[in-house]
């Protein structure tokens, strides 16, 4: 689409702002880390851990700064942004290591600056301002529509809605839409039953049953503020790409308050957050996908395809700084690693790395890094082979979190015993594919997820497991196990600590 006035004149406020922003940054090293997933993707987890080991001076052997013994310490500071939520860093870790539970899922923006005393490895003494951006990924998946006409998004809507089980999930939605003249006079009454109809189609196909990614407008299931407001009363409508609707109708008031809903959420939030971010972290829980089955995965990487484009990738020189920020580097994480043996780890990174290949691609073409980690920033399991018959499995151990029967996985439901929350139970979750093309490629053999089979007949099984109590480092320091964690923060601001 062509540049308006109005993009033209919000570049140059980013530009503006980036000459503000590199020069305090020459006084004060800064790294604006970006971190993001999907709903129960882990990303209050993620920060949390972090955090924790890197003040407490936890078990990192893979980030170099840490393990060398160059960093002094790190400490939390109050954040340069007055008018965004700080991230309860407190309230977390008390739920994690106290109460043994998983704290509460991001459903707002929220920051939190860490400070890193470390020595140089010419021996001065430095430091490196962190500021970590807590956001929604359902937030991220906005950020297409800037580019989409509300026609244009309604028709990928409809489209869409006739995929796999999200037919018998947008039953009564679509049976409101045909009642409606989208031609006819504007009506509040059929704006906010349309609305309330589309918002309860997104919520089914985001079940864990289901587990769709890809779900725009991402404010309809985490309103806040906005709840019952114009900017969020609005629904696709069946009408032509390229047409126009007539004053005064329904079609309308549903594009204007689609372009209301695009000026009021998803500019501000790229323009004040996501375009000042220097690197970031995109957390995924495929685990989630494939537990629901096929439609989920490839719902996962349809999402990965509308969110790519989304980044402005390359090396981060002075002009670039001063004229278009962009990230240097990208790490897409699979998280909760320890659901699986760690014979699968692999797996689970190659079939990311799928999913991402056009991203790499972008990079390397750009100078920028991007990677792919299978990590869990607390690990909640151990490892044990058991055997049944003849076969010996690779299982994880854990004590799974309240709410969890035995043979149906992470779902509700009678079938099974109920877990004790007390006992460690043994699950052998499931073998991933040696090759990522057994899922995506054209004609694959499907496997068995929770949509279609009984949970008995699903072909992996995750079960939620509480956190584990502290372990001891070394040097008598208690510390949150995790699985990679170091490797994620040697990637994504190792090299500022030279």
């Amino acid at each position: 689409m062509a540049l308006t006035l109005s993009d033209l004149i919000e570049q140059a406020r980013l530009a503006a702002r980036s000459v503000v922003e590199y020069g305090e940054g020459l006084i004060n090293p800064t790294v604006r880390l970006g971190i993001t997933g999907l709903s129960r993707a882990g990303k209050t987890v993620f920060i949390t851990a972090l955090v924790h080991g890197l003040v407490r001076n936890g078990r990192f052997p893979v980030f170099e700064a840490l393990s060398e013994g160059r960093i002094a310490r790190a400490r939390l500071a109050p954040q340069p942004d007055d008018a965004v939520p700080r991230f309860d860093y407190e309230s977390h870790v008390q739920a994690l290591v106290a109460d043994r539970v998983w704290p509460e899922s991001t459903r707002r923006i929220s920051e939190l600056r860490l400070v890193i005393e470390y020595q140089s490895r010419s021996g001065a003494m430095r430091e490196l301002v962190l500021d970590m951006v807590d956001y929604p990924g359902e937030w991220l998946l906005d950020l297409p529509l800037l580019g989409k006409t509300f026609e244009a998004w309604s028709a990928e809507t409809l489209e869409l809605s006739g995929r796999g089980p999200r037919v018998r999930l947008a039953t009564r939605w679509l049976a409101h839409l045909a009642t409606l003249d989208a031609a006819g006079p504007a009506d509040e009454n059929a704006a906010m039953e349309a609305a309330r109809l589309f918002t309860e189609y997104l919520a089914a196909c985001r079940d864990e049953r289901y587990a769709m990614s890809l779900l725009p407008p991402g404010r309809f299931l985490m309103p806040g503020d906005l709840a019952g407001s114009p900017a969020l009363t609005f629904a696709p409508l069946d009408v032509a790409r390229d047409g126009t609707p007539p004053s005064g109708s329904l079609w309308a008031m549903m594009r204007r308050r689609y372009e209301s809903y695009k000026d009021v959420v998803v500019r501000p939030f790229f323009r004040d957050h996501f375009a000042r971010l220097d690197r970031q972290i995109v957390l995924i829980d495929a685990l989630a996908a494939f537990n629901a089955g096929p439609e989920a995965v490839s719902d996962l990487e349809h999402a990965f395809r509308s969110l790519l484009d989304c980044f402005e990738i390359g090396r981060r020189t002075f002009l670039s700084s001063l004229l278009r920020p962009r990230a240097d580097r990208i790490l897409f994480a699979a998280t909760k690693a320890d659901h699986l043996h760690h014979t699968s780890h692999d797996r689970l990174e190659a079939i990311l790395r799928r999913m991402v290949e056009r991203a790499i691609a972008r990079a390397d073409v750009a100078g920028a890094a991007v990677d792919v980690i299978a990590l869990a920033a607390v690990r909640a399991t151990r490892e044990a082979e058991v055997r049944q018959g003849a076969a010996t499995l690779p299982c994880i151990l854990g004590v799974p979190a309240p709410g969890e029967h035995s043979g149906s996985g992470n779902r509700k439901g009678p079938s099974g015993k109920m877990f004790d929350d007390i006992a460690e139970v043994a699950v052998f979750p499931g073998d991933l594919p040696d090759d990522p093309d057994a899922l995506f490629a054209p004609g694959a053999v499907p496997f068995r997820g929770l949509t279609a089979a009984h949970p008995e007949e699903a072909d992996f099984r995750f079960v939620r497991f509480r956190p584990p109590p502290l372990e001891t480092t070394g040097d008598d320091v208690p510390a949150l196990p995790h699985i990679r964690l170091d490797r994620a923060l040697q990637f994504l601001i190792g090299d500022r600590l030279p």
